[in-house]
């Protein structure tokens, strides 16, 4: 499962654009948490705690335990609204979770033992297709990430949803297929390898120089 990350915030009584205007010159970003069919609850956070979470990257995926007045909610970042000039938060969306009731999340593809690949080894490229795959999990089973194992792939294999590992009890979105994660391709160019005598390893002689014209 994956770890829960806390956020501290502070409840917010009012809603509307004057309100989170407010909230933002007091230096903070509005935000709202929904679903689970409950009310919307209002509530503001440290714009360097939202920055820190995003600059980790996978942060649409990574559960959270928001702390607000005197409540513990788990929740998923589902939109940021960011300055267009400036790229700084300014309103976000949180998904209130409730146990047992299947969420729709996007898992991060983590992919291991490239390095030991005899297909790249030779020259193949790995052309990912997914980096992060749509799955209906439940909010207690929420895996960090799938690991996708490249350690035995030759050039033009396919490695699919079947093959990655941590995937239990996990349903994907795409269901009418093993879909591709990632691929091993040919590369574009074999280089050629010159023997001696300037022939070439495919077996033809390379063109000689022409001789200086005499003045």
């Amino acid at each position: 499962m994956a770890n829960l990350v806390t956020i501290e915030a502070e409840a917010r009584e009012r809603a509307g654009k004057g309100a989170a205007r407010a909230t933002r010159r007091q230096g903070k970003v509005p935000a709202v948490i929904y679903g689970a069919k409950q009310a919307p609850t209002m509530i503001s956070i440290d714009p360097k705690v939202l920055l820190r979470e995003m600059h980790r990257g996978g942060w649409r995926s990574r559960l959270f335990e928001i702390k607000h007045d005197g409540q513990t909610t788990r929740a998923l970042i589902r939109d940021v609204s960011v300055h267009p000039v400036t790229d700084v938060p300014e309103h976000v969306d949180f998904q209130r979770l409730a146990t047992g009731e299947k969420m729709k999340i996007a898992v991060s593809v983590h992919f291991s033992n490239e390095a030991i690949s005899p297909g790249i080894k030779r020259g193949g490229m790995l052309n990912v297709v997914r980096h992060t795959v749509e799955c209906y999990v439940d909010p207690d089973s929420v895996p960090d990430q799938f690991e996708a194992d490249l350690g035995a792939m030759e050039i033009n294999d396919n490695l699919r949803w079947s093959n990655l590992k941590g995937t239990d009890g996990i349903r994907p979105v795409i269901q009418d297929r093993d879909f591709v994660i990632a691929t091993v391709a040919a590369p574009t160019k074999m280089p050629d390898v010159v023997v001696d005598g300037g022939t070439p390893a495919g077996g033809t002689k390379a063109p000689a120089k022409a001789a200086p014209k005499k003045k």
